[in-house]
């Protein structure tokens, strides 16, 4: 059984804590699967005012690739993403954080659920290939910051480096 002490102190603090626990949970673990479940789980857990946190990996298809859901915390959601496509296929397509203030305001944003307001998805590039995205949603709008985007782009990180290589 896994106990965090994730602080309750700024967000600062909360991020450096919950990249301490995805640290702790992924440290030794080959597995994708299990690595982006744990990961999910503690940031479902810990970040406040999220109805959805969880993975979008990337698979071949057509004429590059597209997002297919991994796992998560929340309700049912999208299954299959084309690249440049809402907020998630955007994030992949440009290799960018995508901090999405107001999600109807986004260009083609896909509402995956219709309680969403904002959204932050930073993708996971391991030797230069995307390998999926961190998506967290919101029923508040403006929800996520700057802060919020340093402190998964490092989740991200960290999780990008214990993915398997791509295959290529």
């Amino acid at each position: 059984m896994y106990s965090f002490d994730v602080s309750g102190g700024s967000k600062a603090e909360l991020y450096h804590d919950l990249l301490a626990a995805v640290d702790a949970l992924t440290s030794g673990e080959p597995d994708a699967i299990a690595n982006m479940a744990n990961a999910a789980a503690v940031m479902w857990q810990y970040l406040p005012d999220l109805n959805w946190a969880g993975f979008y990996r990337m698979v071949p298809a057509g004429d590059g690739g597209e997002l297919v859901l991994g796992p998560f915390q929340g309700k049912a959601a999208c299954i299959r993403i084309p690249l440049g496509k809402g907020v998630c296929g955007t994030a992949a397509a440009t290799r960018e954080t995508q901090l999405v203030k107001d999600v109807h305001a986004f260009p083609g944003h896909i509402a995956c659920d219709a309680a969403s307001r904002s959204e932050l998805v930073v993708p996971l590039v391991k030797d230069g290939v995307v390998l999926g995205v961190l998506d967290l949603d919101s029923p508040e709008p403006a929800r996520f910051d700057a802060e919020d985007a340093r402190g998964c782009e490092a989740l991200a990180a960290l999780l990008a480096e214990r993915l398997p290589a791509p295959a290529g």
